[in-house]
């Protein structure tokens, strides 16, 4: 054998070993980062494919850590709690509505983190996209699909604080069209028009007529829920001490969070139903504080997040004030019930 093929020779079996090497590092991290989610009593999560409109199925960000912490993952609605299917694209708040989506992403930087709102369509592909001047907290899509709205702190970093100001955006996503701030709507309080420099909104959810929605309004150390008008462009005011509103699919009821006098002010919520008839309020049978945006999973079901070893997880709860809390999912926040 010549010289040339001995030195061939010995770079082909060094290529040899070092790709066994390579893929047994591969196969023991594989191994270990599924052992470690057993053992830590993790979900299972793998790569897939994930749409906005497979029937009955739930999408959320996953928490578990792992190679797919914050990506997008979705599971059977009736299986909350099984397999999860990821999807590759990373929020920190997310929700979805007739085959559209809402993103709310980090971008890092060398010195400092920035924000996005991405527009998502039914297969998670980005439509457009929007700066978002703070830490984003909340986010909805309309029921047609054709608005999204998020809401991003821009001073502090809790509610349960008084040091904050909030940004309410709304977009049309058919054409685009961005109400950066709801500051811009004309308030009406209390039947008069009302200005003031503190005012700050939070926590938008739509009704079905892309018309008609509700927030959180906040001035003068209270809040308020409000009715919101996109054509008019105005807000009034309907009730005191409502946090985070939620409409119920029916149209017919508000979920929220409400201050309870006497607790402590670093846990200061209870989870409330509200009739917009009659407007009587129904305590719901969750005791602990919860400090989240609930969805509704139908008409009679309400689901949440609570603080849990991942960093959340998702519970639900009777919308009429019976039965108790029930843990459905482990490392999860911001479902979207699709399809």
């Amino acid at each position: 054998m010549t010289v040339r093929n001995r030195i061939l020779v010995l770079v082909s079996a060094v290529a040899v070993l070092a790709a066994v090497a390579v893929g047994s590092v591969l196969h023991a991290s594989a191994r270990a980062e599924r052992r470690n989610q057993t053992q830590a009593g993790g979900p299972r999560v793998t790569s897939g494919r994930v749409t906005l409109t497979t029937p009955g199925s739930m999408v959320f960000r996953n928490m578990a850590w792992g190679p797919h912490r914050d990506e997008l993952t979705t599971v059977p609605a009736s299986d909350p709690s099984g397999p999860r299917t990821a999807s590759g694209v990373k929020c920190l708040r997310f929700y979805a509505a007739a085959g559209t989506g809402v993103c709310l992403q980090a971008v890092h930087g060398a010195l400092s983190d920035t924000y996005r709102a991405l527009i998502l369509d039914a297969r998670l592909k980005e439509k457009a996209r929007y700066d978002v001047p703070g830490i984003p907290s909340r986010a909805r899509v309309s029921p047609t699909g054709h608005f999204a709205a998020w809401t991003a702190f821009v001073g502090g970093d809790s509610y349960a604080g008084t040091n904050f100001s909030t940004r309410a955006a709304i977009v049309d996503t058919r054409t685009g069209k961005l109400i950066p701030s709801l500051e811009e709507f004309r308030i009406v309080k209390d039947g008069h028009r009302y200005q003031a420099a503190d005012v700050n909104f939070w926590g938008v959810t739509f009704a079905a007529d892309d018309r008609t929605f509700y927030a959180t309004l906040a001035t003068k150390g209270k809040t308020y829920l409000v009715r919101g008008d996109l054509r008019t462009r105005t807000v009034t005011t309907l009730r005191t001490n409502v946090e985070c509103p939620s409409l119920s699919p029916d149209g017919t009821r508000i979920a929220f969070k409400k201050r309870v006098p006497g607790l402590p002010a670093d846990a200061p919520w209870r989870l409330y139903v509200l009739d917009l008839r009659t407007m009587h309020e129904t305590p719901l049978a969750e005791t602990r504080s919860v400090d989240d945006q609930a969805v509704w999973r139908d008409d009679d079901t309400l689901v949440y997040a609570m603080a849990g070893d991942y960093g959340a997880d998702l519970y639900e709860i009777p919308a009429d004030g019976t039965g108790k809390p029930r843990r459905i999912s482990t490392a999860a926040v911001s479902p979207a019930y699709v399809g």
